[in-house]
């Protein structure tokens, strides 16, 4: 879970409740639930929290006689999904419901941590309200669903408006294609010396980041958004030997050959998303950046990096295609899902508990609270919430042509593979094609051998 908003905000949307100590498992009692989630280590970032005490007194409230646990897991993310993966494995300690993540519930799923949601899914009116590429964010290899997702996230390019001004950029700007972005680089560093023109995620330091916000930005941009460009969905197959990829990588060449992008030793910093964040931006040291929704969430009131000017500086373009072909922006999205245990002692009860989360006030107050994108229809239509943020409404609206990761058990080690491509050409330690052959080879033991060569 990202930062959220500070608990002054989050208590004027939610009523607050009292939160029920941890404890073991599931356990054989038909009347509670447990329920963990991912708990912030830091302790300003007390949304989650705050939510969900209220949706436990509004359960207990409206359904008499049950009991909820809420099963708090303090943990940074790699430690929570390690923690939590020892708890499905026993019914003494599987919770009744658990916060996953997309990156990797399909490794839970796999496991057979997780238990098909279908037959519940398909009696709950609501589901219809859910977005349908959202919907795909927790749907397995076997076609069924294992979770519901309680928001995503897009991704998009964050733009100085004083900098492209002085570089003589026409404003509100909007690319049409890769190279405009790099014309538009590039006509910063000649006519804006000092700041940092394009900043694009690169290398492994960066991780899923590299991955996410750098890389499958641009390869998922290289065809007209029908198929996947990294995964073959009908062969059950990972894709080696593109050209996509290579034009990908051929991106990233340039931007850091060129020096439009940050110093190497800044782009390969570990800490590099929070200085941008936290420095670069609002400072007005980075003219154009390739990220998240989620920015804003670092600088409201109390969040650590204050700028309640940022919706007056900064300027929002959606990511083009590479040639401008249809649909003409690309967007990657993540998220997390609601997921029940296959060894829940508890799952009616536990889809209830979704089913209360999720109605649309409900999610619409999570969705505020948290700074976080509606994966519902009649949310993403609301006034309330379109005027909640600055810059929702743009985001939200990427969410119907976004794109989710072929997060299967091997996509980690793919991303992996993918973040040292990237870095190898961000240092010039290899060249696109001796960068992408390498890829090509660590495809084949990362997938197993499942692999389609499309040269």
């Amino acid at each position: 879970m990202r930062p959220t908003a500070p608990l002054l905000v989050v208590t004027a949307l939610l009523a607050a409740g009292t939160l029920t100590a941890c404890g073991g498992g599931s356990g054989s009692d038909a009347n509670t639930i447990k329920v963990s989630y991912k708990q912030s280590t830091d302790n300003k970032a007390r949304v989650p929290d705050i939510y969900l005490a209220a949706m436990k007194k509004q359960f207990e409230k409206n359904h008499p006689g049950k009991k909820v646990e809420l099963v708090p897991i303090k943990a940074a993310d790699a430690d929570y999904y390690t923690k939590l993966q020892q708890m499905l494995r026993s019914p003494k300690t599987a919770p009744d419901l658990v916060y996953e993540d997309t990156f990797l519930i399909n490794s839970d799923i796999t496991s057979g941590y997780l238990r098909p949601l279908d037959p519940y899914l398909k009696k709950w009116a609501d589901w219809d309200q859910f977005i349908d590429t959202a919907k795909t964010a927790a749907k397995a290899e076997d076609g069924k669903t294992y979770g519901v997702p309680d928001g995503t996230d897009t991704r998009g390019l964050w733009y100085d408006k004083a900098i492209l001004r002085k570089a003589g950029i026409k404003l509100p700007w909007q690319p049409k294609t890769w190279d405009e972005v790099l014309d538009a680089a590039r006509a910063v560093k000649k006519k804006v010396p000092g700041v940092t023109p394009l900043n694009l995620y690169t290398g492994k330091p960066g991780g899923e980041q590299s991955t996410m916000q750098g890389f499958e930005m641009l390869l998922y941009g290289t065809g007209d958004g029908s198929a996947d460009p990294l995964y073959d969905k009908g062969s059950g197959k990972w894709i080696a030997g593109s050209q996509a990829f290579r034009d990908s990588l051929a991106f990233v060449e340039k931007v850091y050959k060129n020096k439009l992008g940050p110093e190497v030793s800044d782009a390969l910093d570990p800490n590099v998303g929070t200085t941008v964040r936290g420095d670069r931006l609002p400072k007005g040291k980075l003219a154009i950046d390739l990220d998240g929704s989620w920015l804003p969430q670092d600088w409201i009131e109390g969040a650590g990096h204050e700028w309640p000017e940022w919706s007056q500086k900064l300027g929002l373009a959606y990511m083009p295609t590479q040639n401008g072909q249809a649909p003409g922006k690309v967007s990657m999205s993540g998220g997390w899902t609601w997921a029940i245990p296959s060894k829940a002692a508890n799952p009616d009860l536990a889809f209830d508990f979704i089913k209360t989360m999720q109605t649309k006030a409900n999610a619409q107050r999570w969705y505020i609270a948290n700074s976080g994108i509606s994966v519902r229809k009649d949310v993403a239509a609301d006034p309330e919430y379109i005027k909640a943020q600055p810059g929702i409404k743009f985001f939200t609206d990427l969410v119907a042509s976004t794109h989710y990761r072929p997060a299967y058990p091997a996509y980690p080690k793919v991303s992996t593979a993918i973040q040292e491509a990237m870095e190898s050409v961000t240092t010039g330690d290899a060249s696109v094609d001796e960068a992408a052959s390498t890829y090509d080879e660590q495809l084949k033991t990362a997938a197993d051998g499942k692999i389609v060569d499309k040269q």
